[in-house]
Formats: C-alpha cells, sequence, structure tokens
C-alpha cells in the first residue's frame, strides 16, 4: 500500500515592541500534480530595521518564490528551480536600491533575510539567506539546520553579512533533509529565537499537536513576555506521513485511460484514422495516422500487448510525450497537440518524413568529416536542449534519430530518459534500471556511478566515432566493465586508419570525449563541438616536430651559440679562482 508524504502547518507572526512588522511569510500546498512534481513550500522573510522600506523586500522575497517556483519546469530538481528564482528576486531587489535614493546605503534598501523549506516526496529541501533560522525537532532532540550570515564587529554589534537584496549576485545556502514521520521542521526569525528555550519550544508542541497555530501563537507569546524586542515570525510544519513507497507523476493517466487494442488501417481510432503500422517490436507499436480534425499526419504509438501488466514499462512509455511536450527544439522531436479527451493510453507524435540515422548510415557508408559534423552538431544542440530543462537522454542511438527530407536531425524515442525532477519526486520508475544501448553507453552505466550530461556526451561521442570509421571506440568492452578497475582497464582504439583521411587532431577530440572516467570529459557539449573544428592547442603543442626537424639550421646555430657561452663562462670562472 503506499503512502504519500503529508504534512501539516501553523504560523503565527507578531510586530511585537516595533512599529512596523517587516516580516512576511506564507505557506503552500497545491494540488496535484504539482504536489507530486514541485512539492509544497513553506517560506518566511526578515527585513532588517534600518531600512524603511525591507517590509516591501521581505513580501517580495516571500511572494514572488512562492509564485515563480510553482512556475519553473516539472522537469528541472528543487535545486535548480529554487535557485533560479531567487537570482531572478535577488536581482530585482538589488535594482531597486541602486534606483532608489539608498543606493549608496545599502542598510537602507531593499533587503531582507530568507528561509524556505520545500517538502517533496521524502526529502526536505532548504534555501537560506541571512539570520532567519530552519530547526527540525526529532525525538524531542532540536538541531539547527542553517548557519546564520551574520558577521560580529564585538560582543554586542554585528552585522548582516549575506541577505537578499545586498549585492548584483546572491550566495545562497542549500541544503537537503530526511523526513521521518513525527519530526517538526520550524522556520523563525532572531525576534522568536533569541528569546525561546527548547523546553518550553517542546511543551507547548506536545500540548498543541492538532493546532500548530495555537502552538506557533503561544511561543511568539513567551517571547515577547521574555524581553523579545524585534518583529517575531514562526512556522511550524509537522510530518504527519512520511512517503513509505515512490508515488508516480504519471499514475493517475496509466489508472484512468483503458489499454488500446492493436489497430489497422482505415480504422477509426480516437478521432484519428490509421494508414499504415510503421514498426511493431516487443516494445511498442508505431503506426502512421491522420488527425480527422486538420488532416495533419501525426506518428501514434500504444504500448506492447505483452508488457501491459508492467506497470513500470507503462510509466516510461507515458514519460516519451510528457518529456516531448515539455521541450521546444527543432532537434527534438515535438509531441502532438492535444486537442480532444482521449479515451486509451496512446501516445502522439509529429510525423517526421525522413529516415533513422542508422538507415543513413547503411545509405551513406563513408560520409565526409563535414558532412559529419553537421549531423552531429543537430544532435548537441537537441540534446543541449534536454540538459538545460535537467533531462538526460540514456539512448542516444542511430535508431533513435532522424534526418528529415530537409536534412533536419532530430532526437526522438524518450521512454528511458532520466529527468531529476521526476527523480525526486520518487516516482515508482526504476531509475537506475539501465535503458540505453550497451555499445553506445558510457562506463558510468554499468559501473553503478552517477551519471550526467557528460554520460550522454560520451553516447554522441561514440555516434560521431562511428560514423567516422564504422567500428566502435571499445569494442563490446565497455558493456563488460563492471568495476573501477575495469575502467581503468579500458583501452581507446584510435579513429585513424590507412582508409579514411581524418586529421589526426580529430582523434585527439574524439579521445577527450570518450575517456572511460566522466571527469576526465569535456565540460560542455560545446567545448566538443568546437574542438570537432578547431585544433586543440594542447594537441598543436603534443604534436608540434622538434626544432632540428623543423629548423636544423636554427638548432645548430642555437646549440653553437649555447656551447660558446658555457665556454666563456668557464674560462672567465677559471681566471677568477687564479686570481
Amino acid at each position: 500500500m503506499s503512502s504519500q508524504l503529508k504534512i501539516s502547518t501553523g504560523q503565527f507572526s507578531d510586530k511585537g515592541v516595533k512599529a512596523l512588522n517587516q516580516d512576511f511569510y506564507a505557506t503552500l500546498i497545491p494540488n496535484e500534480p504539482q504536489l507530486t512534481l514541485k512539492g509544497s513550500v513553506v517560506a518566511l522573510a526578515d527585513g532588517i530595521s534600518s531600512s524603511e522600506v525591507s517590509q516591501v523586500a521581505s513580501e517580495t522575497a516571500v511572494k514572488s518564490f512562492l509564485n515563480d517556483y510553482f512556475c519553473t519546469s516539472d522537469t528541472w530538481s528543487v535545486y535548480t528551480s529554487g535557485l533560479r528564482v531567487l537570482e531572478s528576486i535577488n536581482g530585482w531587489l538589488f535594482a531597486q536600491t541602486q534606483k532608489s535614493e539608498y543606493r549608496f546605503d545599502k542598510d537602507k534598501g531593499y533587503v531582507s533575510t530568507f528561509s524556505a523549506v520545500v517538502f517533496k516526496a521524502s526529502t526536505a529541501h532548504l534555501f537560506h539567506i541571512g539570520d532567519s533560522r530552519i530547526y527540525r525537532i526529532r525525538e524531542n532532540g532540536v538541531e539547527q539546520l542553517t548557519k546564520d550570515h551574520r558577521s560580529w564587529t564585538s560582543s554586542k554589534t554585528s552585522y548582516l553579512s549575506r541577505a537578499l537584496g545586498i549585492n548584483q549576485n546572491v550566495e545562497v545556502d542549500y541544503a537537503t533533509a530526511d523526513l521521518v514521520k513525527g519530526d517538526y521542521f520550524l522556520l523563525c526569525t532572531d525576534g522568536v529565537y533569541d528569546y525561546c528555550d527548547t523546553d518550553s519550544i517542546l511543551r507547548v508542541l506536545g500540548n498543541n499537536r492538532q493546532n500548530l497555530d495555537n502552538a506557533a501563537k503561544e511561543i511568539v507569546r513567551q517571547a515577547l513576555e521574555n524581553g523579545s524586542d524585534d518583529n517575531l515570525t514562526l512556522q511550524i510544519v509537522s510530518i504527519d506521513q512520511s512517503a513509505e513507497l515512490k508515488p508516480s507523476a504519471l499514475q493517475p493517466q496509466i489508472d484512468e485511460l483503458t489499454l488500446p487494442p492493436l489497430l489497422s488501417p482505415r480504422q477509426e481510432f480516437d478521432g484519428y484514422r490509421i494508414l499504415r503500422e510503421l514498426h511493431s517490436n516487443s516494445r511498442s507499436h508505431v503506426y502512421l495516422a491522420l488527425d480527422t480534425d486538420d488532416n495533419s499526419q501525426v506518428i501514434i504509438k500504444i504500448p506492447s500487448i505483452d508488457l501491459r501488466d508492467d506497470r513500470a514499462y507503462l510509466e516510461r512509455f507515458m514519460m516519451e510525450e510528457w518529456v516531448a511536450r515539455r521541450i521546444n527544439n527543432a532537434h527534438v522531436m515535438k509531441a502532438g497537440i492535444q486537442n480532444r479527451e482521449r479515451n486509451y493510453l496512446y501516445s502522439v507524435s509529429e510525423f517526421i518524413d525522413g529516415i533513422t540515422l542508422k538507415q543513413w548510415l547503411i545509405d551513406n557508408p563513408k560520409p565526409e568529416l563535414e558532412t559529419v559534423r553537421n549531423i552531429i552538431e543537430q544532435i548537441a544542440r537537441g540534446l543541449q536542449a534536454m540538459h538545460r530543462m535537467e533531462i538526460l537522454h540514456q539512448d542516444l542511438k542511430p535508431d533513435n534519430i532522424m534526418i528529415d527530407q530537409s536534412g533536419t536531425v532530430k532526437i526522438i524515442d524518450f521512454g528511458g530518459v532520466r529527468v531529476a525532477g521526476i527523480i525526486e519526486s520518487r516516482s515508482s520508475l526504476p531509475q537506475n534500471d539501465m535503458q540505453g544501448t550497451a555499445m553506445y553507453m558510457a562506463p558510468e552505466y554499468f559501473v553503478g556511478e552517477v551519471v550526467s550530461n557528460r554520460s550522454d556526451q560520451f553516447s554522441l561521442a561514440v555516434i560521431t566515432y562511428h560514423m567516422l570509421s564504422g567500428h566502435f571506440p571499445y569494442d563490446t568492452q565497455v558493456a563488460k566493465v563492471r568495476t573501477v578497475a575495469g575502467q581503468k582497464r579500458l583501452v581507446y582504439r584510435s579513429v585513424l586508419d590507412d582508409e579514411r583521411e581524418i586529421p589526426a587532431w580529430i582523434d585527439y577530440t574524439l579521445r577527450k570525449a570518450l575517456q572511460p572516467f566522466p571527469y576526465k570529459r569535456y565540460n560542455e557539449l560545446s567545448e566538443f563541438l568546437f574542438e570537432l573544428r578547431h585544433p586543440n592547442p594542447k594537441f598543436l603543442i603534443q604534436s608540434r616536430p622538434p626544432l632540428l626537424e623543423r629548423n636544423p639550421v636554427l638548432f645548430w646555430r642555437s646549440l653553437s651559440l649555447l656551447m660558446t657561452t658555457i665556454t666563456l663562462g668557464l674560462l672567465i670562472y677559471i681566471q677568477n679562482l687564479l686570481h
């Protein structure tokens, strides 16, 4: 029986002895599917007391974070989404200060602290800057999860060393914490934590388990009685149920839609007319169809008859269209327009009038280097679009690349993709299951190491190598690797041979992109593409012939001059000794 994360929240804020409350706080628990894909957010900000506009900064920070975080891509990780949003907020606050009368005095500008927790699946994601605090209470033990960004000039004087809006660039602390049923998370400003002790907080929580708003209000009241001289804000989150089994963002579609029958030409199906079957294997059945609404041709794919009891397979099947709808790039297959309600479980994508790269290589077994570059660069643009969305293709091979009639290259088939946002939501997709094709996969897949964009880079380099030589850089040895020692024993086979005129520096480029260890490859795909057209300076230095071969006369003249200089030096030294 699956159990998803459930939380309860309570919060309270008071201006205290101050005339104005410069704190701001909010909680947002969205509906599905965003609850699974993005999580729930609790956030607070504390404006600095020296500024008359910091309450604007704190309110803007919290409202903007909650609004914008849920507008970021579903494919992004919590870290990427949160950081991008905070960078945007910080830029806006800094710009407001620069445009105001306070541009030369940051202590009076649009500045605030910020602390937030995103609760997603079985993990709490913490974002923090400033001196507000986040605590976790587990089994009556209180742990501070954040570090105060405050510098002390004396025992009584200090200043914020980091906050939103202080500088054009912002450095945000990010951390994660596991979630266990019974945990409490507390977000509070210094007006609370400086004036409350652990025992009283635990006592109040114990007496108000069913009403966390009352608990927050009581703790704030005690802080005021203990002499708090600042604004006071406290948010409490109770973990009522932890996520034991992994929920799936695609599960509702699988449960609600009927599995379709095998289709045949001329059959009417959910508003489409089947024209013919294009492909059929153990994984799926693919058809060319006509959309009867606009007479456009589309591709319809239905699940394999043999695998329909496999939920993990069905989720991977649905993932293909889910991903295609979130990427807008000329070199990535587009999902079909969804303009009607579906009755069956299937996917629709654009019809690409062309052939696979695999077939193209059969027709063009020895392509020119410039032709190879052109194809690889188009594939790379599609990959870069996927990587910007934190999506790894993981099954890049000639079968999954199409070339249309105009020569445009497109990446297809996303059944094996790895999506950062989906992984964090603890989808029941078996993400550690190897989905690729062994000859094109990077060694880290077989060793069990962390995969990254460089893993797709390896696959792209294998395709490049294969297009130029018809062979593979490590033959079948990569698939046999199971240990780090095995990785070290992999020996790269040069792409250069007597049959093809390939520049030696191209081999140097491929050798680097095909390094068995990811950290030795290019940092970015753009670097690999650049060096497919421009020799690496290190290669030029290494391959440069010695001076004796390039200019024998200059070599001997230089050697004679050196010997003469040494001889004169020795004579002078001997004369000095004799005298």
